[in-house]
């Protein structure tokens, strides 16, 4: 595997080199300051952009194209990745060794139709996929209540009271969706492409030459340079004690939500301490959380923790009945102190490295996770797969306590079944 970065001007161009998959996959990164006001709006055109073209101007009419292309996939995603809001659109296709030639070209220049002549100049058409869009973010926005765990993490963002992009709502508000029109839908479209910082990552066994020629014809952004700001949120003010909440809800099960936040890590720490820490702690079937907690004393139905390492929290979530709530949180704080005391093996380190560096093998046995390997070394400056094994293995039981330190709880919010629970 061969990786190469190319400065086209407008945008950075990532090419990863390799004979392992018999698919090319291009991944087409716009990145923004996020603005919580722009979020539902950035939602719709996203999924706009890839409903239909100005030259395929219906949904039937793209994926026939698609079809046309041996079932070339055309995919988008919006999302927040710490101060920033990332929108990707995906391409994957066969490559066309075993297809027929002239299919790359083909695939990329749908790709930048997508990109470059939205669906906005036939007003039936345009209406159609408005309605219909509009239809799905609103039904998407009211569903958010049918998860219960879904539901549960964004009241505890929202009980963190912080004026921090990680507690705004990433499915996006009715109330903005409902300000949403053609017009401010083009000026939006405009204002991304020409102000996004623009990075695009393709993976395969692809010809430099001739990948370059069809990036310089087809993939014309003309964003403007503007210095980057950073993408890692840190906290100026913690709890003393955790806020704790609770709502009730018509359920058997009762949904645990954590957020703990961390103080500012150097990167080192952040990338690889902070990711052993939390893989004993509660991120692996090994952890103290899922042993002690789940195993031992049967008061979670589960229990895991996760890391947001741009907005430099940790996240803690459960499923429990009510009545083991005490217990719960009481077993929580416990287990997080006996990580600053050390009281955990140096066997137990061990076994996490292992356990990371076989993750770094299957990501070499993934295109989408090879991508994102070489996104998050743009992020946040993590190496490459055998950079990250090396790294690793330098972690000490020490470099973990200290981390355990710098880790406090902040808002625990519990959605509390109302219903007579079954037991574990």
């Amino acid at each position: 595997m061969n990786y190469k970065k190319i400065d086209m001007g407008s945008y950075q161009f990532h090419i990863i080199q390799t004979t392992r998959f018999k698919s090319i996959l291009m991944r087409i990164c716009l990145r923004d300051k996020i603005k919580k006001e722009e979020i539902t709006l950035r939602n719709f055109l996203t999924n706009f952009m890839t409903y239909s073209t100005a030259t395929y101007p219906t949904k039937r009419d793209l994926v026939l194209k698609t079809q046309d292309l041996y079932a070339a996939n055309i995919s988008t995603k919006s999302y927040r990745a710490g101060n920033y809001n990332m929108i990707s659109f995906y391409l994957s296709i066969l490559n066309e060794k075993y297809t027929e030639k002239g299919m790359l070209e083909a695939s990329i220049a749908l790709l930048a139709d997508v990109l470059f002549h939205p669906n906005f100049e036939n007003d039936q058409t345009f209406e159609e996929a408005f309605r219909y869009l509009y239809q799905r973010t609103k039904m998407n926005i009211e569903s958010i209540k049918e998860d219960p765990g879904l539901y549960a993490s964004i009241r505890m963002f929202d009980e963190m009271k912080d004026d921090q992009p990680y507690t705004y709502h990433e499915h996006g508000y009715l109330e903005d969706l409902d300000q949403i029109t053609k017009e401010s839908l083009m000026a939006y479209y405009h204002k991304v492409m020409n102000e996004s910082l623009v990075d695009i990552y393709l993976i395969g066994d692809i010809d430099e030459k001739e990948i370059l020629s069809y990036m310089e014809k087809y993939m014309k952004f003309e964003t403007f340079k503007r210095p980057k700001a950073s993408q890692i949120i840190t906290h100026e003010k913690k709890r003393s004690r955790p806020r704790i909440v609770k709502e009730t809800v018509p359920s058997n099960q009762s949904k645990l939500s954590i957020s703990c936040k961390i103080d500012e890590l150097n990167e080192w720490e952040r990338n690889y301490v902070l990711t052993l820490y939390n893989m004993i702690l509660g991120n692996s079937s090994e952890s103290k959380f899922f042993r002690i907690i789940r195993e031992e004393n049967s008061l979670a139905y589960f229990i895991y923790s996760s890391l947001n390492k741009m907005d430099h929290l940790m996240l803690i979530r459960a499923g429990i009945s009510k009545e083991n709530f005490d217990k719960t949180i009481e077993l929580i704080k416990k287990l997080m102190k006996e990580m600053e005391k050390g009281n955990f093996k140096e066997e137990d380190v061990e076994i996490a490295k292992t356990n990371y560096i076989t993750l770094m093998k299957e990501i070499e046995d993934n295109e989408m996770a090879i991508i994102e390997t070489y996104l998050a070394k743009d992020l946040l400056n993590l190496g490459d797969i055998e950079e990250r094994k090396e790294e690793i293995q330098k972690v000490t039981k020490q470099d973990i306590m200290k981390i355990a330190k710098k880790i406090k709880l902040d808002t625990i919010f519990l959605l509390e079944g109302g219903l007579e629970d079954e037991g574990n």
